[in-house]
């Protein structure tokens, strides 16, 4: 029972006592850093129940629990607020049963398993930045989840059938002359994305041409003749026209040799992938059985839809007059392909930008009048878009910041700043690269995710970087000087690995110890709200509590051996719970810096 359940439970005993009357909760806060204490009771709320002066009210309460409860050692009372100050003992008892535990406030994997669907890209272009937030979060609270106690299946749909591939494969056919990704030189996926830039240009001189001659714009638009060909494409590819399916599998195949390198230097990965072409016509025996049900009605045309104005929303087409399958239909047929692959699978959580929010609501509205037990279990993990100084993102005119780049950028910054630092001389050339890339992604990692994903980001490379502040570089210096003072302690064969016969602490080592309590739950609740920012923001707080300490008590230089003991083994911890934190983040962490 950690200390608030037995306050909890303490404080509600003395309402009972002292007033006669039953207490429903305990409202709880840390004590303001100005004040003694280490956690405060709010007395306001108690008004409710218990009527009376707050102080005095309080200071009754404080003496009940300063008498019956052995970890109270004192407590202060200011207007409303009964501070509670926490016997050292208490704070040692708990350091001594965690400074040992691996992967400390992770949890056990349970059989309560979840997939995550993140990335999820079109094969006609290279992943950008907003590919990158997307990646990270889905990567990110996969490895949260895991860490709350969840079995988590990472997986991806990949997007690669329809008319956007098609103009990708027309502009090839048209102005490639037969190159390829290894007679140019390119990966696979920017060459391909480099024929959807030029087919939109080509599109776009079509269309100027036709109405200099005196075509309507709406009509050049439709009757652009490389427009045309796309369609005639899909048609083809529809049915099977060999030459077609091959070119399509030959550009796809390029274009997933690409992802898997950008895949592997941002540090993800995917256990299961869906792909569009298999997963298109998933969901149209579903729709007729719906349809049987009267989940779903048919309209005059023959198109199917579904009423939902008495759930707030509106009327949702899943099937057109000709038969024909769209977004929806697909994504309802692969949710229940999913847990027909994964029968253990109790819930998913679907990362897409914000732009899908009414979609996914639909979605999973018509998986519940479906009928699907694990349907209530489904989350949008909706984000907002990602924005350069410079401004938006457009695929179709190449002004894309693309994620390859983005990533030499950030590690090329690190290498600038580093050098100018100057820490490194006894550096191989190697060693130097391999940090610079660690110190770059994690400040792109960092930047990314402690940013609530619900808000917009304008992403600042430079300000990324910053070796100052709360940003991933600051947290990876942190953890390199604790690793420096851990080599230091072996060289001077301190026995740091034994009980530290400690009884009183100092502050700052109370505060230390107070910070890694909440690990736990910080992880329990990053996981309840798929939000990889709780843990970032822990671990920037939990670094400055210990550069703070760092600051104000000797360590190595500490003449009492028992307090040098308990400082090295408290350094060593907080150490372990970054290294962990980040973990959680995607984010290396180097052992010199």
């Amino acid at each position: 029972m950690n200390i608030q359940e037995v306050l909890s439970q303490k404080v509600k005993e003395a309402v009972q006592s002292i007033f006669d009357k039953e207490l429903p909760n305990v409202e709880f806060q840390p004590t303001r850093k100005d004040f003694e204490g280490d956690i405060t009771v709010v007395v306001f709320p108690m008004l409710r129940v218990v009527k009376g002066n707050p102080v005095q009210i309080g200071e009754q309460i404080g003496t009940y629990l300063k008498d019956q409860v052995n970890e109270v050692a004192n407590f202060n009372v200011i207007k409303g607020f009964l501070n509670i100050v926490i016997n050292d003992s208490f704070y040692l008892d708990f350091f001594n049963s965690i400074k040992n535990i691996e992967q400390y406030g992770y949890v056990k994997k349970s059989n309560d398993a979840v997939m995550v669907e993140y990335s999820s890209p079109n094969t006609n272009k290279p992943l950008h930045l907003g590919h990158i937030r997307n990646n990270l979060l889905g990567y990110s609270v996969s490895e949260i989840l895991k860490a709350s106690g969840k079995k988590v299946y990472k997986t991806q749909i990949i997007n690669d059938r329809g008319i956007h591939i098609c103009k990708s494969m027309v502009a090839w056919k048209r102005f490639g002359n037969g190159e390829t990704p290894e007679s140019t030189g390119l990966k696979g996926d920017k060459l391909v994305g480099n024929y959807y830039v030029a087919f939109d240009k080509a599109y776009k001189d079509q269309i100027a041409q036709l109405v200099a001659n005196g075509t309507d714009q709406k009509v050049a638009e439709k009757d652009a003749p490389i427009m045309l060909e796309a369609q005639v494409m899909l048609l083809k590819w529809e049915a099977g026209d060999p030459d077609t399916v091959q070119l399509w599998k030959t550009m796809n195949g390029w274009v997933y040799k690409g992802f898997e390198v950008t895949y592997k230097n941002l540090g993800v990965d995917f256990d299961t992938l869906y792909y569009e072409s298999d997963t298109y016509l998933l969901g149209k025996d579903v729709v007729a059985d719906g349809l049987k049900k009267g989940v779903f009605f048919k309209k005059e045309d023959g198109s199917v839809w579904i009423d939902l104005t008495e759930d707030g929303l509106d009327e949702k087409i899943v099937l057109r007059s000709d038969g024909t399958a769209v977004y929806m239909t697909q994504d309802i047929g692969t949710a229940i392909q999913r847990v027909k692959d994964h029968p253990d699978v109790n819930g998913m959580v679907y990362t897409v930008g914000n732009e899908q929010d009414y979609h996914f609501k639909v979605l999973f509205l018509i998986l519940q009048k479906l009928g699907f037990s694990w349907s209530n279990k489904l989350h949008h993990l909706s984000y907002g878009m990602v924005d350069l100084p410079s401004g938006k993102m457009k695929s179709r005119e190449g002004t894309v910041v693309d994620a390859d780049d983005l990533m030499a950028d950030m590690t090329q910054t690190a290498a600038t700043i580093s050098e100018e630092l100057g820490k490194l001389e006894d550096y191989s050339k190697e060693e130097k690269q391999a940090l610079y890339k660690m110190i770059g992604l994690g400040a792109l990692k960092y930047y990314i995710l402690k940013v609530d994903p619900k808000k917009r980001i304008l992403f600042d490379p430079e300000e990324s970087v910053d070796f100052q502040g709360n940003t991933g570089p600051f947290i990876q210096y942190t953890y390199a000087r604790i690793q420096s003072i851990l080599r230091k302690a072996a060289s001077m064969e301190i026995q740091s690995n034994v009980h530290a016969a400690v009884t009183e602490l100092h502050s700052k080592e109370k505060e230390l110890i107070k910070q890694l309590q909440l690990f736990p739950e910080t992880i329990q609740l990053a996981a309840e709200n798929y939000s990889p920012a709780l843990i970032a923001n822990y671990t920037y707080d939990l670094v400055k509590e210990f550069n703070s300490f760092y600051q104000q008590v000797s360590i190595l230089g500490e003449e009492n051996e028992a307090k040098k003991i308990l400082r090295i083994q408290l350094s060593k911890k907080v150490a372990e719970v970054i290294q962990d934190a980040f973990k959680l983040l995607g984010v290396e962490v180097p052992e010199r810096m």
